[in-house]
């Protein structure tokens, strides 16, 4: 298990803390229990009724992680969208709108939004799905702004610790490869909650490894590109061979970086913050290398006029049709 390589800067030490080997994990473990007891106290005040729970009149399905990072939650949240409309029901997802700009009320995100402002992910989720996505720090409020948009199903994308909003069905989706670091605690290392928190929740989908007992693996790769302006659309292979300069503003790009190099891509990484932005005008006219960039990054940039190709990798996600029958099994017994 190795941390990613082109993590800049505080986030290449806080990944070698926490997915190597590092003795400093070993002293920071007061602080992680301090951060237990916090996290259980807080947990223990929902479940016993000191902190009050809101319930929604629709159900309710939260998609999370019990790890700081990406694990590829917002390909599933996605994909949810998709079943949901196919099985007929009304999604909207809700979203703290993480890179964003909080506003003071929940705000609904447009197809032309700028990600600055609603964030990277819930523009994504909008401009792939159709679905309406709402943002704001508070999922129940914005949960309930999207009631009056008609919606019969809310998925609560990375609110696994958000227990104000009381959830029917509990997604965790796990890096494969990476999985529970070294299985401490912030700061220690990449947990929000301890690894007995993965028993109780509904679903455990994997991302990029292999599954565990219990667990459900996901076919997770890279499939076309298309140009940043969308004017051209092509499979991977017209990039075999060839050198890119990668540019992947999320939790673990050296997924994104392997499966290029899997598909015959020879990477150069570009070090990008997660959520993070890059002066994508001045690195296009830097040299003629082309770049490609994942679909969450995209939505960051506007098409850049001169200088080398850029070029988006668009997601494939596989998902077993049982993973799917028994979340719309679980929402029929569900009475908003």
């Amino acid at each position: 298990m190795t941390p990613p390589e082109a993590a800049p800067g505080p986030e290449r030490w806080l990944q070698a803390l926490w997915y190597g080997r590092s003795p400093l994990a070993w002293l920071l473990l007061p602080i992680a229990g301090l951060f237990a007891l916090v996290t259980g106290l807080r947990r223990l005040a929902y479940r016993v009724g000191w902190l009050a729970v809101h319930r929604l009149p629709v159900p309710v399905i939260v998609v999370g992680n019990i790890t700081v990072g990406g694990t590829g939650k917002t390909p599933v949240t996605a994909w949810l969208a998709a079943l949901f409309r196919e099985a007929g029901l009304r999604p909207g997802i809700v979203s703290r709108g993480y890179g964003g700009r909080p506003s003071p009320e929940p705000r609904l995100v447009c197809p032309d939004d700028d990600a600055a402002v609603v964030g990277d992910e819930p523009l994504l989720l909008h401009r792939q799905t159709g679905t309406p996505v709402c943002v704001h720090p508070d999922r129940v409020a914005a949960g309930r702004r999207l009631l009056a948009e008609g919606v019969n199903v809310v998925i609560a994308d990375d609110g696994l610790q958000h227990y104000r909003l009381h959830r029917d069905l509990e997604i965790v989706v796990l890096d494969g490869e990476r999985r529970l670091g070294n299985g401490f605690l912030l700061p220690a290392g990449p947990l929000r909650e301890g690894a007995s928190r993965l028993r109780a929740v509904d679903l455990v989908l994997v991302t990029g490894g292999p599954a565990e007992e219990g667990e459900f693996p996901l076919q997770y790769g890279i499939g076309r590109l298309r140009a940043l302006d969308g004017s051209v659309h092509c499979g991977l292979e017209v990039l075999r061979g060839q050198v890119v300069r990668a540019v992947a503003g999320i939790g673990n790009p050296g997924r994104f970086h392997a499966q290029l190099a899997a598909a015959g891509v020879r990477v150069e990484p570009v070090p990008v913050p997660d959520h993070g932005r890059v002066d994508l005008q001045a690195l296009a006219r830097s040299s003629g290398v082309p770049i490609v960039m994942t679909e969450k990054d995209a939505v960051k940039y506007r098409p850049v006029h001169g200088g080398c190709p850029v070029w988006v990798a668009g997601l494939e996600l596989g998902v077993p049709e049982v993973v799917g029958a028994r979340i719309l099994a679980r929402l029929r017994g569900v009475k908003g």
